[in-house]
């Protein structure tokens, strides 16, 4: 198997150090909430991985969480080790968003997050996630009743807009700023998008120009350096949030703030140290709750593994069909004996498709 040439290294792009108000992040390179995947386990081991300035959870329901669900509160699960954190929720009602805002920071989160993103119905139906790009004067009023409630830095993700005609982002950024958020996340597309089509790099920036002082982190399709380079350099922005490219890889921070620091990203991963992390994400899986919710959970990022580790047709089969911690033992080591064969062959970045909603009608 003969394996294409590694890019070249693009310059560095010069910035500052990133701080959300008076919380300093040890990188500009952020984890970005994605529902279903951004859960404790994935958080930590990427985290091992170094080079991480921030975690986000999954999306949280501010009503849920007041009502104590038992799903929601693993959502909000963290651990010393995940530091600093942040939680990110969505709702559409300023006292219940303020009141959950309360509940989170009494469990010691570093920041809080205000979804204005999210394009699916489940979401935006009720009035949350990304239709309150729609309502400026009530997405400013919730977002002051958040930051008024907590003195925890609060932050926003958001779109740039509900569709190509209404581009709010830059409005709304201005906004928040006066209220007194620290920190705003931009995903180059809009609600209308899902996330399909190419993230609009000129709206990022149009968001970034709309600020005075505080940071803004550009999010979408950042998969490679020369994608982050690109961001950074045309847009302006302070900082990254990667999503989808930190599944594809998960030691992009480490490389990300190796190459911010140095130039020099550092060797790829070999395939032998691609696996060790994979045993380490089901360990750690099998650490917070039980085997039955390790095994479902890793079938869903399985795909991820076998497009870079290669282990054969079989073995993948029934690595989406896991179904105890003897039997992920046994694959792995399988796995092992395949690519040992394999050895003096690098771990080959990859652009394997992470499920996400391809639009706005789209079930998660």
């Amino acid at each position: 198997m003969t394996f294409s040439p590694m890019p070249p290294v693009p310059d560095r792009v010069p910035g500052r150090s990133l701080s959300l108000g008076s919380l300093a992040l040890p990188s500009r390179f952020c984890l970005a909430p994605l529902a279903g995947y951004t859960n404790l386990p994935f958080r930590l081991a990427v985290r091992e991985m170094g080079g991480l300035g921030l975690a986000t959870t999954d999306l949280v329901n501010a009503r849920a969480l007041l009502l104590g669900s038992a799903k929601t509160m693993d959502l909000v699960q963290s651990t010393e080790a995940d530091r600093p954190w942040c939680v990110q929720i969505y709702g559409a009602n300023p006292e219940e968003l303020a009141e959950a805002a309360r509940r989170v920071a009494a469990l010691d989160a570093s920041s809080i997050d205000i979804n204005m993103g999210c394009p699916v119905n489940k979401v935006t139906r009720g009035g949350g996630g990304s239709a309150l790009l729609c309502q400026v004067t009530k997405a400013v009023d919730l977002v002051r009743a958040v930051v008024d409630a907590v003195s925890v830095p609060v932050t926003v993700k958001m779109r740039l807009g509900w569709d190509s005609t209404t581009h709010t982002a830059p409005e709304l950024a201005r906004e928040f700023e006066q209220v007194g958020v620290k920190g705003i996340t931009i995903h180059g597309r809009t609600r209308e998008q899902g996330f399909s089509g190419s993230v609009d790099i000129s709206g990022i920036r149009r968001v970034v120009e709309a600020t005075r002082a505080i940071p803004v982190l550009g999010n979408g399709d950042v998969k490679t350096l020369a994608d982050a380079a690109h961001m950074l350099r045309e847009t302006g922005c302070a900082g990254l949030a990667i999503g989808r490219g930190a599944f594809l890889n998960p030691w992009f921070f480490r490389q990300l703030d190796a190459w911010d620091k140095t130039g020099d990203p550092g060797p790829p991963p070999s395939l032998m140290e691609r696996l060790a992390f994979m045993k380490r994400h089901f360990q750690l899986l099998t650490s917070v709750r039980d085997e039955r919710f390790a095994c479902l959970t890793f079938r869903k990022v399985a795909g991820w593994y076998c497009k870079a580790l290669k282990p054969g047709h079989d073995l993948q089969q029934e690595l989406v069909m896991l179904n105890s911690i003897s039997h992920f033992e046994s694959l792995a080591e399988r796995v092992q004996e395949r690519i040992s064969q394999r050895s003096g062959e690098a771990w080959e970045p990859v652009d394997h498709a992470v499920a996400v909603p391809d639009g706005p009608i789209a079930h998660w």
